[in-house]
């Protein structure tokens, strides 16, 4: 790299180091929400909610099948990014 180019590219550097801090954080926070223990806290959570009255069965049923749907999809794309890089 030449220096006119280091210049130039000088007054993006923190752009592209903000870029790149919101990228790990978007990845950790999708790699959390894909954690099976997660996914139990939240469906422990929905449990302990329906037992107490605080959520109908109704409902205790439509969080598990939505916690189970992200689960699914959160590992689909895991899989996928990982058979990407490899």
């Amino acid at each position: 790299m030449n220096l006119l180019t280091f210049l130039f590219r000088l007054p993006l550097a923190p752009v592209r180091g903000f870029v790149k801090l919101a990228t790990v954080i978007k990845d950790e926070a999708e790699r959390e929400m894909a954690s099976p223990a997660t996914i139990r806290r939240e469906l422990e959570d929905a449990e302990r909610a329906r037992a107490s009255g605080e959520m109908s069965d109704e409902q205790a049923a439509e969080f598990e099948d939505a916690a189970l749907a992200e689960f699914a999809r959160a590992r689909r794309d895991t899989a996928a990014a990982s058979s990407d890089e490899g």
